[in-house]
């Protein structure tokens, strides 16, 4: 009774009463938090709704709560509940259970996806991790004050109940966005020995979002990056991806090599930007690619991946040339080798990979102007980001910008201005450097 009267006057919370203050969410209403409703989906809502409807908890949950709280309009929702996943699959039509570490729902309207997750338990020290503390497994299904604890950052832990319009802030995420500070929830070295991917995410959130790193947060990361070599390639490929594809990518990459993270995941890429020509090319190659993301036009991961390598092909593209192989099969077998060890390192999809090989194949074949090659390029599938390939490696002086030129005004033009443009010799365009005057044979002298 003592103890509880001093706690009391001190404002010490017993164990018991901190125990259960972490269960409390900080309850924020529509004007304290300011998310305008018409930047939700109609699906997202009608998902949270059949489900509370038929007596469960449904959220909006993670990246979406937090670019809605920024004033964005989220790509994509997902939805956090109380409900099963058998239980969320009997509630919708076209839903598929999917995932073997964490077993989620895929819930489907046309071609709009959501993700819709069971609140997930505090880990157990039972669940299968590997010898470096990697979890494999964990099905553990909880309490939703739980499942905050068990998400990766701060900001990324409220939830977003549309039918009363309130945010549920666990972990002080609301006061991390307006500071624009990104944390990590509980402690740092163990949050990335669970999963090393997380590192790998805290460099994507900080250079999409301009946030700062908090310093507990950034401190282990140097040491612990080798962790990221015993994540399936597949899942680093994913996470790699995205970071390319956030509309950041340079700032991304930037950050990776900042935080020593950048060796595992593209390992000549040091080398690359060593060289002015290759750090151009792929500086302007990022550039183009979030240019394309800002104004919501479609990206190729064929490409991107095409970009970041082609030094590497270029340098043994010239080592094979240099052996005594012709152009075009030289181009080939550089190809191999680039794609055969980045296809170890960074488990790059067929279609990728192909998409890469076509690009790459194409380039010596815009420098032939005669006869029907050109006319044959315009047929290729591949023909838009062959061209596009070649405007950069001539943006980055690689290549003669007439040689862009050409091909620009081949495509735009008429049948008539093709022709045209395929009588047009080389030399009279400047590219081909002009032939020396000839020397006149000196006269012989008259015999007398």
């Amino acid at each position: 009774m003592i103890k509880k009267f001093i706690r009391k006057i001190l404002g010490v919370k017993s164990p018991a009463e901190a125990a259960a203050a972490k269960r409390k969410p900080t309850v924020l209403n529509a004007k304290e938090h300011g998310i305008d409703p018409q930047l939700l989906s109609s699906n997202a809502i009608r998902v949270t709704s059949t489900l509370q409807e038929n007596g469960f908890k449904a959220f909006v949950v993670g990246g979406a709560v937090r670019d809605l709280l920024l004033g964005v309009k989220p790509k994509d929702f997902d939805i956090a509940t109380n409900a099963t996943p058998d239980q969320i699959k009997r509630l919708f039509r076209r839903a598929f259970i999917i995932g073997k570490r964490f077993q989620i729902v895929h819930v489907m309207f046309g071609q709009d996806l959501l993700e819709v997750t069971t609140f997930r338990g505090a880990a157990v020290d039972s669940a299968p991790k590997d010898e470096h503390g990697r979890v494999l497994r964990d099905n553990t299904f909880g309490e939703q004050f739980e499942d905050a604890a068990r998400r990766d950052f701060t900001i990324n832990a409220m939830y977003y109940d549309p039918a009363t319009q309130s945010v549920l802030d666990y972990h002080g995420g609301i006061a991390d966005i307006r500071k624009k500070t990104l944390r990590i929830i509980g402690v740092p070295e163990e949050r990335y020995r669970e999963d090393p991917v997380r590192m790998l995410r805290v460099v994507r959130f900080a250079a999409k979002l301009q946030f700062t790193i908090d310093e507990a947060t950034r401190a282990p990361i140097p040491v612990m990056a080798p962790l990221i070599n015993n994540v399936p390639t597949a899942r680093v490929f994913d996470e790699m991806l995205k970071l390319l594809m956030s509309g950041h990518a340079m700032a991304c990459l930037q950050q990776l090599r900042k935080a020593g993270l950048h060796h595992g995941l593209m390992p000549l890429l040091d080398v690359v930007l060593e060289q002015p020509m290759g750090e151009r090319f792929v500086t302007l190659a990022l550039a183009n690619t979030d240019e394309r993301i800002r104004q919501g036009k479609p990206v190729s991961p064929g490409f991107l991946f095409a970009s970041l390598l082609w030094h590497q092909v270029v340098e043994k593209w010239d080592a094979y040339k240099a052996a005594g192989e012709f152009a075009i099969p030289a181009l080939h077998l550089a190809a191999d080798d680039v794609l055969n060890k980045q296809t170890d390192s960074l488990a790059l999809q067929r279609k990728i990979g192909s998409d890469m090989r076509d690009i790459w194949a194409m380039q010596p074949r815009f420098e032939k102007r005669v006869g029907k090659t050109p006319y044959k390029m315009l047929e290729h599938p591949r023909l838009r980001a062959g061209y596009d390939f070649l405007l950069l490696r001539c943006a980055s002086g690689e290549l003669d910008a007439e040689l862009g030129e050409w091909w620009t005004a081949f495509m735009e033009g008429d049948g008539e201005q093709r022709e045209h443009l395929l009588t047009v010799k080389p030399k009279d365009t400047g590219v081909v450097k002009k032939r020396p005057p000839r020397r006149r044979a000196p006269r012989k002298p008259v015999a007398e």
